[in-house]
């Protein structure tokens, strides 16, 4: 599925591509603000915020009282010569669907002669950090595909990213992004899994559907905004007291704030959660508290990893295709170390896996 893009970054693409095309080099001016607004109907504000971008790149300069010109060495640096490794970053390597990604993305570049450095990061920003200064002062990688880490939440390490662009090494970003970059990502259609998956509580009968969603990831704000739609949709009121937001710490916690989490899911007869590890987290709160899964409280939620398999209650969940995900990964990464054009948006569509933690309701 294709996503459109801001109207800045429209601007930026627009004037890179007039760059590796030739059209523009170095020194040239570039178009008045005027000429840009008029160009892409846009206000001034938004022509500022493109121009700043690209200088903070070093791709242009600005100067009083001339204009914009395309620096006389635009800072983007061709690496001399390939190291025929790939870095892959992810928040985790052998927990939950993180193997099976990595896997798959292994597979694809090791056909094609290349090795992968594999690190992570523990889903914190400053292991982050740590992973990627090192990439940009080791200069020993040509390709990073990442996993963003807390995309829920302003990210200090933007600027890292920004220079391990300008380097030369080609970004791709799985399973999230940063909306303040441009950089292309692979990723589960997440606000159509968070609508499948309270859509298919709806057509078992079920109308007071609480939900939990994790705070600090763009993953749980997409699906959270599937589940208000498909609420809307069937025109049940949507009642916050029954979503709760949780971050990355009290998902490990969440047997400890049980009589917190219950309470916020009085009355409800259903529950969306975040993935299964939040899911199997809540079947274990619900049987341990006396609460039967499904009779009293149906249970459903997303990726299908091996948790849902092998939980007390085996889970419903929405399957996250995630060797389709690592494969595509790979190759999209393939063809953007070899300078192709690849889509910025690549989001993969989920679909229902039925087991035994939801319950149909009475008349339906």
């Amino acid at each position: 599925m294709e996503e459109l893009l801001a109207k800045y970054e429209e601007i930026l693409r627009w004037l890179k591509m007039r760059l590796e095309s030739g059209e523009l080099k170095p020194g040239d001016r570039v178009e008045s603000e005027h000429q840009l607004c008029a160009h892409f109907r846009v206000s001034r504000q938004t022509v500022r915020h493109a121009i700043a971008l690209l200088e903070e790149e070093g791709i242009v300069e600005r100067r009083r009282g001339s204009g914009t010109y395309i620096k006389a060495t635009v800072n983007v640096q061709e690496k001399e010569e390939k190291t025929m490794q790939v870095a892959v970053m992810t928040t985790y390597v052998q927990k939950y669907i993180f193997s099976s990604i990595i896997q798959q993305i292994e597979n694809e570049l090791s056909r094609a002669g290349y090795g992968l450095q594999i690190s992570f990061t523990n889903n914190a920003v400053e292991k982050e950090r740590f992973v990627l200064k090192n990439i940009l002062e080791k200069n020993m990688v040509d390709g990073l595909i990442a996993e963003t880490t807390k995309s829920g939440l302003p990210n200090p390490n933007l600027d890292i990213y920004r220079k391990i662009m300008n380097k030369g090494i080609p970004v791709l970003f799985i399973n999230s992004y940063y909306p303040g970059l441009d950089i292309p990502h692979v990723s589960l259609n997440d606000k159509l899994a968070g609508k499948m998956v309270t859509n298919h509580l709806l057509k078992c009968g079920h109308r007071n559907i609480g939900a939990i969603f994790k705070a600090d990831d763009g993953q749980g704000h997409h699906r959270y905004a599937g589940y208000v739609e498909a609420l809307m949709e069937a025109d049940i009121n949507i009642k916050g007291m029954q979503v709760i937001w949780i971050d990355t710490e009290e998902v490990r916690h969440m047997k400890e704030d049980a009589g917190w989490i219950l309470r916020r899911l009085q009355g409800c007869t259903a529950c969306v959660c975040y993935n299964d590890e939040v899911a199997t987290k809540l079947v274990a709160v619900c049987l341990e508290q006396g609460i039967r899964v499904p009779e009293d409280l149906s249970i459903i939620g997303i990726d299908d990893s091996d948790l849902a398999n092998y939980c007390e209650v085996p889970l419903t969940s929405a399957k996250n295709p995630v060797r389709d995900l690592g494969k595509i990964a790979a190759l999209e990464m393939l063809e953007m170390m070899k300078g192709m054009p690849v889509p910025k948006v690549t989001e993969l569509d989920p679909e229902i896996v039925n087991r035994n933690s939801v319950r149909l309701r009475d008349g339906f």
